[in-house]
Protein backbone atom coordinates (compact mmCIF):
# COMPACT_ATOMS: atom_id res chain seq x y z
CA UNK A 1 0.00 0.00 0.00
CA UNK A 2 1.59 3.19 -0.69
CA UNK A 3 2.26 5.87 1.94
CA UNK A 4 -0.77 8.66 1.79
CA UNK A 5 1.31 11.01 4.00
CA UNK A 6 2.24 14.47 3.21
CA UNK A 7 5.75 15.70 3.63
CA UNK A 8 6.17 17.77 6.74
CA UNK A 9 9.45 19.51 7.40
CA UNK A 10 10.51 21.92 10.58
CA UNK A 11 11.55 25.38 10.15
CA UNK A 12 13.03 28.63 12.46
CA UNK A 13 11.03 31.07 11.54
CA UNK A 14 10.05 34.43 13.10
CA UNK A 15 6.89 36.44 11.64
CA UNK A 16 8.64 38.13 9.47
CA UNK A 17 10.55 35.08 8.17
CA UNK A 18 7.50 33.42 7.63
CA UNK A 19 5.87 36.33 5.22
CA UNK A 20 9.12 35.51 3.35
CA UNK A 21 9.10 31.91 2.90
CA UNK A 22 7.68 30.94 -0.60
CA UNK A 23 4.75 28.88 -0.79
CA UNK A 24 1.20 28.77 -2.05
CA UNK A 25 -0.76 29.89 1.59
CA UNK A 26 0.75 30.85 4.62
CA UNK A 27 -1.27 30.10 7.98
CA UNK A 28 -0.46 32.27 11.05
CA UNK A 29 -1.87 31.05 14.34
CA UNK A 30 -2.91 34.60 16.36
CA UNK A 31 -3.50 33.86 19.92
CA UNK A 32 -5.43 35.99 22.65
CA UNK A 33 -3.13 38.86 23.75
CA UNK A 34 -1.13 38.60 20.78
CA UNK A 35 2.04 41.55 20.74
CA UNK A 36 3.06 42.55 17.00
CA UNK A 37 6.81 43.25 16.55
CA UNK A 38 8.14 45.46 14.32
CA UNK A 39 8.00 43.75 11.14
CA UNK A 40 5.13 44.38 8.98
CA UNK A 41 3.20 41.44 8.94
CA UNK A 42 3.24 41.57 12.86
CA UNK A 43 1.64 44.75 12.57
CA UNK A 44 -1.36 43.88 9.76
CA UNK A 45 -1.97 41.40 12.26
CA UNK A 46 -2.44 43.70 15.26
CA UNK A 47 -4.15 45.83 13.05
CA UNK A 48 -7.13 43.01 12.04
CA UNK A 49 -7.45 41.78 15.98
CA UNK A 50 -7.75 45.79 16.85
CA UNK A 51 -10.19 46.49 14.26
CA UNK A 52 -12.36 43.52 14.88
CA UNK A 53 -11.82 41.63 11.48
CA UNK A 54 -9.93 39.10 12.88
CA UNK A 55 -11.12 36.80 16.23
CA UNK A 56 -8.93 35.46 18.65
CA UNK A 57 -11.56 32.62 19.31
CA UNK A 58 -10.42 29.16 18.40
CA UNK A 59 -11.23 28.64 14.47
CA UNK A 60 -12.22 32.03 13.73
CA UNK A 61 -10.38 32.68 9.92
CA UNK A 62 -9.76 36.04 8.37
CA UNK A 63 -7.82 34.64 4.70
CA UNK A 64 -6.65 37.10 2.17
CA UNK A 65 -4.98 36.72 -1.37
CA UNK A 66 -1.70 38.66 -2.46
CA UNK A 67 -1.10 40.54 0.64
CA UNK A 68 1.87 42.78 -0.19
CA UNK A 69 5.02 42.28 1.55
CA UNK A 70 4.31 38.30 1.84
CA UNK A 71 5.24 35.94 -0.54
CA UNK A 72 3.21 33.09 -0.04
CA UNK A 73 -0.18 33.36 -2.66
CA UNK A 74 -2.55 33.86 0.01
CA UNK A 75 -2.74 34.34 3.65
CA UNK A 76 -4.63 32.73 6.76
CA UNK A 77 -5.14 34.46 9.89
CA UNK A 78 -6.75 31.78 12.38
CA UNK A 79 -7.39 32.63 16.06
CA UNK A 80 -6.50 30.12 18.96
CA UNK A 81 -7.34 31.80 22.04
CA UNK A 82 -5.46 30.85 24.69
CA UNK A 83 -2.92 28.66 22.45
CA UNK A 84 -3.88 25.39 24.20
CA UNK A 85 -3.50 22.07 22.58
CA UNK A 86 -6.67 21.40 21.33
CA UNK A 87 -7.96 25.19 20.47
CA UNK A 88 -4.47 25.07 17.90
CA UNK A 89 -5.94 21.52 16.65
CA UNK A 90 -9.35 23.19 16.25
CA UNK A 91 -7.79 26.11 14.46
CA UNK A 92 -5.11 24.63 12.35
CA UNK A 93 -8.01 22.11 11.40
CA UNK A 94 -10.20 24.99 10.27
CA UNK A 95 -7.44 26.76 8.29
CA UNK A 96 -6.91 23.54 6.30
CA UNK A 97 -10.55 22.78 5.99
CA UNK A 98 -11.11 26.18 4.22
CA UNK A 99 -8.04 25.80 1.80
CA UNK A 100 -9.38 22.42 0.42
CA UNK A 101 -11.23 24.06 -2.44
CA UNK A 102 -8.04 26.33 -2.95
CA UNK A 103 -5.07 24.93 -5.13
CA UNK A 104 -2.69 24.90 -2.34
CA UNK A 105 -0.06 22.41 -2.06
CA UNK A 106 2.67 24.16 0.18
CA UNK A 107 1.24 25.24 3.20
CA UNK A 108 3.38 27.42 5.75
CA UNK A 109 2.48 27.26 9.41
CA UNK A 110 3.71 29.82 11.66
CA UNK A 111 3.77 28.81 15.37
CA UNK A 112 6.57 31.55 16.49
CA UNK A 113 3.47 32.98 19.00
CA UNK A 114 3.08 29.82 20.72
CA UNK A 115 6.58 28.47 22.55
CA UNK A 116 5.19 25.19 23.49
CA UNK A 117 5.63 21.64 21.96
CA UNK A 118 2.05 20.77 22.10
CA UNK A 119 1.55 23.28 19.86
CA UNK A 120 4.03 21.68 17.49
CA UNK A 121 1.99 18.01 17.85
CA UNK A 122 -1.45 19.69 17.03
CA UNK A 123 -0.60 21.52 13.98
CA UNK A 124 0.91 18.81 12.43
CA UNK A 125 -2.17 16.05 13.65
CA UNK A 126 -4.82 18.66 12.77
CA UNK A 127 -3.03 19.54 9.05
CA UNK A 128 -3.24 15.55 8.04
CA UNK A 129 -6.38 15.12 9.59
CA UNK A 130 -7.96 17.93 7.69
CA UNK A 131 -6.61 17.23 4.19
CA UNK A 132 -6.37 13.40 4.50
CA UNK A 133 -8.33 11.39 1.21
CA UNK A 134 -9.08 7.85 1.19
CA UNK A 135 -7.82 6.54 -2.78
CA UNK A 136 -7.05 2.81 -2.10
CA UNK A 137 -10.10 1.09 -3.95
CA UNK A 138 -10.63 4.46 -6.06
CA UNK A 139 -9.99 3.74 -9.63
CA UNK A 140 -9.36 7.84 -10.40
CA UNK A 141 -8.16 8.73 -7.35
CA UNK A 142 -9.08 12.43 -5.76
CA UNK A 143 -5.84 13.59 -5.40
CA UNK A 144 -4.33 15.18 -2.02
CA UNK A 145 -4.22 18.87 -2.14
CA UNK A 146 -2.04 19.16 0.57
CA UNK A 147 1.64 18.05 -0.21
CA UNK A 148 4.30 20.08 1.47
CA UNK A 149 3.19 21.22 5.34
CA UNK A 150 6.51 23.56 6.90
CA UNK A 151 6.10 24.04 10.29
CA UNK A 152 8.12 27.53 11.52
CA UNK A 153 8.72 27.71 15.40
CA UNK A 154 10.64 29.98 17.42
CA UNK A 155 13.43 27.29 17.70
CA UNK A 156 13.66 24.55 15.49
CA UNK A 157 16.65 22.70 17.91
CA UNK A 158 14.05 22.95 20.44
CA UNK A 159 10.99 21.69 19.09
CA UNK A 160 12.40 18.60 16.81
CA UNK A 161 11.65 15.61 19.12
CA UNK A 162 7.78 17.16 19.52
CA UNK A 163 7.86 16.92 15.71
CA UNK A 164 9.26 13.73 14.64
CA UNK A 165 6.88 12.46 17.16
CA UNK A 166 4.17 14.24 15.68
CA UNK A 167 5.09 12.84 12.48
CA UNK A 168 5.34 9.25 13.13
CA UNK A 169 2.19 9.74 14.80
CA UNK A 170 0.66 10.99 11.73
CA UNK A 171 1.78 8.25 9.63
CA UNK A 172 0.60 5.56 12.34
CA UNK A 173 -2.98 7.30 12.12
CA UNK A 174 -2.61 7.28 8.56
CA UNK A 175 -2.35 3.45 8.34
CA UNK A 176 -4.45 2.68 10.22
CA UNK A 177 -7.45 4.51 8.44
CA UNK A 178 -6.54 3.70 4.95
CA UNK A 179 -6.72 -0.38 6.33
CA UNK A 180 -9.98 0.64 8.78
CA UNK A 181 -11.30 2.63 5.80
CA UNK A 182 -10.99 -0.51 3.00
CA UNK A 183 -14.08 -2.60 2.44
CA UNK A 184 -13.89 -5.90 3.77
CA UNK A 185 -12.99 -7.75 0.29
CA UNK A 186 -9.89 -5.57 0.47
CA UNK A 187 -8.94 -5.93 4.11
CA UNK A 188 -9.22 -9.36 4.71
CA UNK A 189 -7.59 -11.34 7.48
CA UNK A 190 -5.06 -12.80 5.36
CA UNK A 191 -4.60 -9.02 3.99
CA UNK A 192 -3.92 -7.79 7.20
CA UNK A 193 -1.70 -10.36 7.35
CA UNK A 194 0.28 -9.55 5.18
CA UNK A 195 0.71 -5.88 6.04
CA UNK A 196 1.73 -7.09 9.33
CA UNK A 197 4.47 -8.65 7.49
CA UNK A 198 5.38 -5.84 5.61
CA UNK A 199 5.74 -3.91 8.43
CA UNK A 200 8.19 -6.18 10.04
CA UNK A 201 10.40 -5.58 7.37
CA UNK A 202 11.47 -2.31 9.38
CA UNK A 203 14.38 -3.00 11.47
CA UNK A 204 13.41 -4.36 15.60
CA UNK A 205 10.37 -5.90 14.18
CA UNK A 206 9.53 -9.29 13.49
CA UNK A 207 5.75 -10.88 12.70
CA UNK A 208 4.45 -14.52 12.82
CA UNK A 209 1.08 -15.28 11.43
CA UNK A 210 -0.86 -17.99 12.61
CA UNK A 211 -3.69 -20.18 10.53
CA UNK A 212 -6.29 -22.20 11.80
CA UNK A 213 -4.32 -25.19 12.26
CA UNK A 214 -1.81 -23.40 14.74
CA UNK A 215 -4.97 -21.73 16.42
CA UNK A 216 -6.56 -25.17 16.97
CA UNK A 217 -3.74 -26.43 18.32
CA UNK A 218 -3.95 -23.79 20.89
CA UNK A 219 -7.02 -23.89 21.59
CA UNK A 220 -8.48 -21.06 20.96
CA UNK A 221 -12.22 -22.44 20.67
CA UNK A 222 -13.90 -19.77 21.21
CA UNK A 223 -12.07 -17.57 18.41
CA UNK A 224 -12.52 -20.54 15.79
CA UNK A 225 -16.48 -20.27 16.43
CA UNK A 226 -16.47 -16.67 15.24
CA UNK A 227 -14.50 -18.03 12.10
CA UNK A 228 -16.45 -21.13 11.23
CA UNK A 229 -19.26 -19.21 9.56
CA UNK A 230 -17.09 -17.45 6.90
CA UNK A 231 -14.68 -19.08 4.19
CA UNK A 232 -12.62 -16.54 4.31
CA UNK A 233 -9.59 -18.50 6.69
CA UNK A 234 -8.95 -16.85 10.20
CA UNK A 235 -5.56 -15.34 11.08
CA UNK A 236 -3.51 -14.72 14.86
CA UNK A 237 -1.14 -12.29 14.04
CA UNK A 238 2.31 -11.53 16.19
CA UNK A 239 4.20 -8.26 15.75
CA UNK A 240 6.86 -7.48 17.99
CA UNK A 241 8.52 -4.33 18.56
CA UNK A 242 12.15 -4.98 20.40
CA UNK A 243 14.11 -1.90 20.60
CA UNK A 244 14.36 -2.36 24.46
CA UNK A 245 16.88 -4.67 26.29
CA UNK A 246 16.38 -7.98 25.90
CA UNK A 247 14.30 -9.80 28.87
CA UNK A 248 12.27 -6.81 29.60
CA UNK A 249 8.52 -7.14 29.56
CA UNK A 250 6.59 -6.13 27.01
CA UNK A 251 3.52 -4.05 27.00
CA UNK A 252 0.71 -5.81 24.61
CA UNK A 253 -1.56 -4.50 22.67
CA UNK A 254 -4.17 -7.14 21.61
CA UNK A 255 -6.54 -5.71 18.65
CA UNK A 256 -10.11 -6.98 17.45
CA UNK A 257 -9.84 -7.66 13.64
CA UNK A 258 -13.47 -8.72 12.45
CA UNK A 259 -13.00 -7.76 8.58
CA UNK A 260 -16.46 -7.89 9.09
CA UNK A 261 -19.30 -8.38 10.87
CA UNK A 262 -22.58 -8.95 9.85
CA UNK A 263 -23.87 -10.02 13.28
CA UNK A 264 -23.55 -14.11 12.34
CA UNK A 265 -26.68 -15.45 12.81
CA UNK A 266 -27.98 -12.95 15.02
CA UNK A 267 -27.89 -10.56 11.88
CA UNK A 268 -27.84 -6.91 12.01
CA UNK A 269 -30.46 -5.03 10.05
CA UNK A 270 -29.10 -4.26 6.79
CA UNK A 271 -29.37 -0.43 7.33
CA UNK A 272 -25.63 0.68 7.59
CA UNK A 273 -24.04 -2.87 8.04
CA UNK A 274 -21.78 -1.29 5.35
CA UNK A 275 -20.06 0.09 8.11
CA UNK A 276 -19.18 -2.95 9.97
CA UNK A 277 -16.28 -3.29 7.59
CA UNK A 278 -14.98 -0.60 10.77
CA UNK A 279 -15.26 -3.82 12.69
CA UNK A 280 -11.57 -4.07 12.30
CA UNK A 281 -10.58 -0.36 13.64
CA UNK A 282 -9.19 -2.29 17.06
CA UNK A 283 -6.75 -3.85 14.86
CA UNK A 284 -6.08 -1.12 12.29
CA UNK A 285 -4.69 0.64 15.64
CA UNK A 286 -2.08 -1.69 16.39
CA UNK A 287 -1.24 -1.67 12.79
CA UNK A 288 -0.81 2.23 13.19
CA UNK A 289 0.82 2.33 16.01
CA UNK A 290 3.72 -0.65 15.07
CA UNK A 291 4.12 2.35 11.66
CA UNK A 292 4.74 4.92 14.35
CA UNK A 293 7.12 2.76 16.28
CA UNK A 294 9.36 1.73 12.95
CA UNK A 295 9.61 5.67 12.49
CA UNK A 296 10.66 6.50 15.98
CA UNK A 297 12.67 3.84 17.14
CA UNK A 298 11.89 4.21 20.65
CA UNK A 299 13.59 2.02 23.76
CA UNK A 300 10.71 -0.17 24.35
CA UNK A 301 9.68 -4.17 23.94
CA UNK A 302 6.04 -4.17 22.49
CA UNK A 303 3.90 -6.95 21.32
CA UNK A 304 0.94 -6.44 19.35
CA UNK A 305 -1.70 -9.25 18.73
CA UNK A 306 -4.48 -9.30 16.23
CA UNK A 307 -7.32 -11.90 16.17
CA UNK A 308 -8.79 -11.43 12.75
CA UNK A 309 -12.11 -13.14 11.44
CA UNK A 310 -14.86 -12.92 9.40
CA UNK A 311 -18.54 -13.10 11.37
CA UNK A 312 -20.82 -14.68 8.68
CA UNK A 313 -24.02 -16.52 8.74
CA UNK A 314 -22.99 -19.79 6.84
CA UNK A 315 -24.75 -22.96 7.67
CA UNK A 316 -21.70 -23.84 9.70
CA UNK A 317 -21.87 -20.51 11.61
CA UNK A 318 -22.17 -20.94 15.91
CA UNK A 319 -25.57 -20.85 16.61
CA UNK A 320 -27.30 -18.74 19.86
CA UNK A 321 -26.48 -21.15 22.85
CA UNK A 322 -23.76 -23.25 21.34
CA UNK A 323 -21.15 -23.78 24.12
CA UNK A 324 -17.66 -23.38 23.41
CA UNK A 325 -14.13 -24.08 25.00
CA UNK A 326 -11.70 -21.27 25.11
CA UNK A 327 -8.25 -21.17 25.28
CA UNK A 328 -7.65 -21.33 28.93
CA UNK A 329 -10.55 -24.44 29.48
CA UNK A 330 -13.56 -21.71 30.59
CA UNK A 331 -16.78 -22.71 28.38
CA UNK A 332 -18.29 -19.57 27.34
CA UNK A 333 -22.58 -20.12 26.21
CA UNK A 334 -23.00 -18.12 22.73
CA UNK A 335 -26.37 -16.33 23.72
CA UNK A 336 -26.15 -13.78 21.15
CA UNK A 337 -23.43 -14.70 17.84
CA UNK A 338 -23.51 -10.44 17.80
CA UNK A 339 -20.90 -10.37 20.57
CA UNK A 340 -18.43 -11.94 18.97
CA UNK A 341 -15.75 -9.56 19.41
CA UNK A 342 -15.34 -10.58 23.37
CA UNK A 343 -14.77 -14.20 21.66
CA UNK A 344 -11.99 -13.64 19.68
CA UNK A 345 -10.18 -11.07 22.09
CA UNK A 346 -10.70 -13.40 25.32
CA UNK A 347 -8.16 -15.91 23.91
CA UNK A 348 -5.70 -13.58 22.69
CA UNK A 349 -5.91 -12.27 26.17
CA UNK A 350 -4.91 -15.64 27.30
CA UNK A 351 -2.34 -16.18 24.77
CA UNK A 352 -0.63 -12.85 26.31
CA UNK A 353 0.03 -14.56 29.32
CA UNK A 354 2.38 -16.21 27.58
CA UNK A 355 4.64 -13.40 26.68
CA UNK A 356 4.76 -12.46 30.43
CA UNK A 357 3.77 -8.79 29.98
CA UNK A 358 4.15 -6.10 32.37
CA UNK A 359 0.62 -4.44 31.05
CA UNK A 360 -2.18 -5.70 28.40
CA UNK A 361 -4.46 -3.48 26.55
CA UNK A 362 -6.78 -4.65 23.96
CA UNK A 363 -8.28 -2.58 21.81
CA UNK A 364 -12.19 -2.84 19.67
CA UNK A 365 -15.05 -0.98 18.69
CA UNK A 366 -17.04 -4.41 20.89
CA UNK A 367 -20.41 -2.45 22.14
CA UNK A 368 -23.24 0.35 20.87
CA UNK A 369 -24.17 0.96 24.50
CA UNK A 370 -20.68 2.47 24.59
CA UNK A 371 -21.52 4.77 22.09
CA UNK A 372 -24.71 5.55 24.29
CA UNK A 373 -22.88 6.40 26.97
CA UNK A 374 -19.87 8.44 25.69
CA UNK A 375 -21.02 9.07 22.18
CA UNK A 376 -17.50 10.21 19.77
CA UNK A 377 -15.68 12.06 21.96
CA UNK A 378 -14.01 9.87 24.64
CA UNK A 379 -13.63 5.99 24.05
CA UNK A 380 -14.62 3.92 26.93
CA UNK A 381 -11.30 3.14 29.28
CA UNK A 382 -12.29 -0.43 31.67
CA UNK A 383 -9.31 -1.50 33.57
CA UNK A 384 -8.05 -3.39 36.80
CA UNK A 385 -5.27 -1.66 37.60
CA UNK A 386 -5.43 1.90 39.09
CA UNK A 387 -2.34 2.51 37.55
CA UNK A 388 -2.39 1.80 34.58
CA UNK A 389 -6.01 3.10 34.06
CA UNK A 390 -3.80 6.30 35.00
CA UNK A 391 -1.46 6.27 32.65
CA UNK A 392 -3.73 6.03 29.71
CA UNK A 393 -5.62 8.43 31.19
CA UNK A 394 -2.97 11.09 30.96
CA UNK A 395 -1.65 9.50 27.77
CA UNK A 396 -5.18 10.31 26.46
CA UNK A 397 -5.20 13.71 27.64
CA UNK A 398 -1.35 14.76 26.06
CA UNK A 399 -1.77 13.45 22.66
CA UNK A 400 -5.73 14.67 22.44
CA UNK A 401 -7.24 11.52 22.21
CA UNK A 402 -9.35 11.29 24.92
CA UNK A 403 -10.73 8.42 27.10
CA UNK A 404 -12.82 7.96 30.41
CA UNK A 405 -12.74 5.24 33.03
CA UNK A 406 -15.62 3.44 33.51
CA UNK A 407 -16.47 0.71 36.25
CA UNK A 408 -15.82 -2.77 36.84
CA UNK A 409 -18.14 -3.81 39.92
CA UNK A 410 -18.48 -7.30 40.48
CA UNK A 411 -22.00 -6.65 40.70
CA UNK A 412 -22.17 -6.48 36.41
CA UNK A 413 -20.94 -9.29 36.31
CA UNK A 414 -23.96 -11.25 37.64
CA UNK A 415 -25.95 -10.97 34.41
CA UNK A 416 -23.19 -13.36 32.64
CA UNK A 417 -24.20 -15.86 34.80
CA UNK A 418 -25.65 -19.07 32.93
CA UNK A 419 -26.98 -22.88 33.46
CA UNK A 420 -24.75 -24.04 30.91
CA UNK A 421 -21.51 -23.36 30.86
CA UNK A 422 -19.06 -21.29 32.89
CA UNK A 423 -20.22 -17.92 31.69
CA UNK A 424 -22.60 -16.31 28.95
CA UNK A 425 -21.07 -14.29 26.30
CA UNK A 426 -23.99 -10.93 27.18
CA UNK A 427 -25.53 -10.20 30.21
CA UNK A 428 -28.42 -8.12 28.91
CA UNK A 429 -28.86 -4.45 27.14
CA UNK A 430 -28.11 -2.25 30.82
CA UNK A 431 -24.40 -1.38 31.23
CA UNK A 432 -23.93 -3.37 28.38
CA UNK A 433 -20.49 -1.99 27.35
CA UNK A 434 -19.70 -2.76 31.13
CA UNK A 435 -20.66 -6.36 30.93
CA UNK A 436 -18.68 -6.85 27.96
CA UNK A 437 -15.54 -5.55 29.81
CA UNK A 438 -16.33 -7.76 33.00
CA UNK A 439 -16.12 -11.16 30.24
CA UNK A 440 -12.96 -9.81 29.20
CA UNK A 441 -11.81 -9.22 32.66
CA UNK A 442 -12.56 -13.09 33.57
CA UNK A 443 -9.70 -13.87 31.23
CA UNK A 444 -6.96 -11.21 32.21
CA UNK A 445 -6.51 -11.88 35.87
CA UNK A 446 -2.59 -12.95 35.38
CA UNK A 447 -1.52 -9.21 34.59
CA UNK A 448 -2.44 -5.48 34.78
CA UNK A 449 -5.24 -5.25 32.16
CA UNK A 450 -7.29 -2.31 30.72
CA UNK A 451 -9.53 -2.39 27.52
CA UNK A 452 -10.54 0.25 25.50
CA UNK A 453 -14.20 0.34 23.97
CA UNK A 454 -13.73 2.42 20.79
CA UNK A 455 -17.05 2.05 18.94
CA UNK A 456 -18.04 5.67 19.27
CA UNK A 457 -14.71 6.76 18.53
CA UNK A 458 -12.98 4.96 15.96
CA UNK A 459 -15.07 5.93 12.92
CA UNK A 460 -17.79 8.07 11.85
CA UNK A 461 -20.68 7.71 9.59
CA UNK A 462 -22.88 10.05 7.56
CA UNK A 463 -21.60 12.51 5.47
CA UNK A 464 -18.04 12.78 7.36
CA UNK A 465 -18.25 8.52 6.96
CA UNK A 466 -14.46 7.31 7.42
CA UNK A 467 -12.24 6.00 10.25
CA UNK A 468 -10.89 9.15 12.78
CA UNK A 469 -7.56 6.52 13.28
CA UNK A 470 -8.17 6.47 16.79
CA UNK A 471 -7.01 5.78 19.26
CA UNK A 472 -3.01 5.55 17.92
CA UNK A 473 -2.21 8.58 19.21
CA UNK A 474 -2.75 7.73 22.75
CA UNK A 475 -1.63 4.31 22.47
CA UNK A 476 2.04 5.45 21.53
CA UNK A 477 1.62 8.15 24.37
CA UNK A 478 1.25 5.27 26.41
CA UNK A 479 3.83 3.48 25.34
CA UNK A 480 6.03 6.11 25.47
CA UNK A 481 5.66 7.26 28.73
CA UNK A 482 6.38 3.70 29.49
CA UNK A 483 3.26 1.76 28.73
CA UNK A 484 2.30 1.53 32.27
CA UNK A 485 5.22 0.34 34.04
CA UNK A 486 6.37 4.12 35.24
CA UNK A 487 9.70 5.24 33.57
CA UNK A 488 9.36 7.10 30.52
CA UNK A 489 11.39 6.09 27.19
CA UNK A 490 13.35 7.59 24.96
CA UNK A 491 13.26 7.70 21.41
CA UNK A 492 16.45 7.05 19.32
CA UNK A 493 18.28 9.69 17.35
CA UNK A 494 17.47 10.12 13.69
CA UNK A 495 17.72 12.20 10.48
CA UNK A 496 14.46 13.82 10.35
CA UNK A 497 11.40 12.62 9.03
CA UNK A 498 10.35 13.70 5.86
CA UNK A 499 8.33 13.66 6.06
CA UNK A 500 -19.45 2.74 16.15
CA UNK A 501 -19.82 1.93 16.27
CA UNK A 502 -21.46 -1.92 16.65
CA UNK A 503 -24.92 -2.10 16.16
Amino acid sequence: MKDPIMNFDLKSLDLAQAAAHKGDALLVLVPEGFKPGQDELGRLIASAVKSGDLQTKAGKLLMSYQVPGVACTRLVLAGCDEGSPRQVRQAVAAAVGALRSSPCRKLVVCLSALAHDDAVRMAVQAAADASYVYTTTKSKPEPRTLEQVTIGVADAALSRPAFERAVAAVRGVEYAKEWANRPGNHATPTMLADAARRLAKAPHLQCTVMGPKQVAKLGMGAFMAVAQGSHEELRFIELRYDGGAKGDAPTVLIGKGISFDSGGISIKPAAEMDEMKFDMCGAASVLGVFRALAELKPAINVVGLIASCENLPDGKAVKPGDVVTSMNGQTIEILNTDAEGRLVLCDALTYAERLKPKAVVDIATLTGACVIALGGVRSGMFSSHDELAAALLAAGESAQDLCWRMPLDDEYGEGLKTHFADVANVGGRPGGAITAAKFLQRFADKFPWAHLDIAGTAWKGGAAKGATGRPVPLLLDFLLAGGGGGAATSVAKKAPARARRKA
